[in-house]
């Protein structure tokens, strides 16, 4: 695998790193540097669900069927619908409310590239019109679990800000006190919004090793930092992606190589996998930024070098 890696095969990862059950089995940095702060991109998205439900856990919220119109103080907003004052927790969580908002899709309204252009982010998703549905896409009512999924970060800094509203502080003190501390995590540089809000849109630093505690702490059921209820609730599908992929509470669901996985991922191919099944938690980042491949190359890494290696 190093080998293949140092050869190019995969082209710029940065480091692999694989736990199965205490003991590390895999850790190789190709950068020169075990220390370095690893851009997650939106592997960051998967940390802000971790607060939403530590925050439930500690009465903060109240759950996740709480409006996100009850957490923010009064905005006028364009486009005004009944329906958007009616977007819940759950609904940014798994990315299936009303707005219409597509990453994936250069023509939406709300694709992040066009909120990176303004200065208020939250109140750029707040200002979306509501989606429609054409004839050849499903309708939430006919889709599995009742949710059309639909892949929106702007949506995720909005429930970012409503979190710090409902918690009267930011996300980057209350992450650190409640998630990373107890991880024995050091270190975690947040993002920020132009208005000086931490953004959960992507970009947290954190180490290979920080990520690795990220995933042992799903893969062990929460430990004493996060409720088994909220592990459980964030893993299970909750909106169908295609015909291979599941999304829970911001973490991505899908087998590889005949073993099921529930995983962060970010842009470039960072991703934080846990295999319940192994009893293992793969990290791997890289700096395939620009690669419309970047993905493929990840999941070709995972299930031809490091699940062998896992299923020895």
């Amino acid at each position: 695998m190093v080998a293949r890696i140092e050869a190019g095969e995969f082209e710029a990862v940065t480091s692999v790193v694989a736990l199965a059950g205490d003991d590390v089995v895999c850790e190789a940095y190709f950068d020169g540097d075990a220390t370095a702060p690893r851009n997650t991109r939106s592997a960051t998205k998967t940390v802000l669900g971790m607060l939403v439900g530590i925050a439930i856990e500690r009465s903060a919220l109240a759950g996740v069927d709480v409006r996100i119109s009850d957490l923010l103080p009064l905005r006028v907003e364009l486009h005004p619908d009944r329906r958007k004052e009616q977007i819940t927790v759950e609904d940014l969580l798994t990315m299936s409310s009303c707005l219409e908002c597509d990453d994936w899709n250069a023509f939406s309204a709300g694709n992040e590239e066009r909120m990176y252009l303004v200065e208020d982010w939250a109140q750029f998703a707040l200002d979306l019109p509501i989606r429609g549905f054409p004839s050849w896409t499903r309708r939430p009512e006919e889709s599995p679990y009742g949710r059309s999924f639909s892949y929106c970060t702007a949506g995720v800094v909005l429930l970012g800000v409503a979190l710090e509203h409902a918690l009267g502080e930011s996300l980057d003190a209350f992450s650190r006190r409640a998630l990373f501390e107890p991880l024995g995590i050091a270190s975690a540089e947040w993002p920020r919004t132009p208005l000086g809000n931490t953004s959960a849109a992507g970009g947290l630093l954190l180490t290979s090793r920080d990520l690795l505690a990220l995933g042992r702490l799903y893969r062990d059921g929460g430990r004493d930092v996060l409720a088994r209820d909220w592990v459980d609730a964030s893993t299970r599908p909750r909106a169908q992606i295609d015909d291979d992929t599941a999304y829970g509470y911001l973490w991505w669901l899908r087998s590889f190589g005949g073993r099921s996985s529930f995983y962060m991922s970010g842009m470039g191919g960072n991703r934080v996998h846990v295999f319940p099944e192994l009893d293992a938690v793969v990290v791997i980042t890289t700096v395939n930024f620009r690669l419309p491949q970047a993905h493929q190359l990840a999941d070709r890494l995972l299930t031809e070098a490091l699940l062998p290696l896992l299923e020895q």
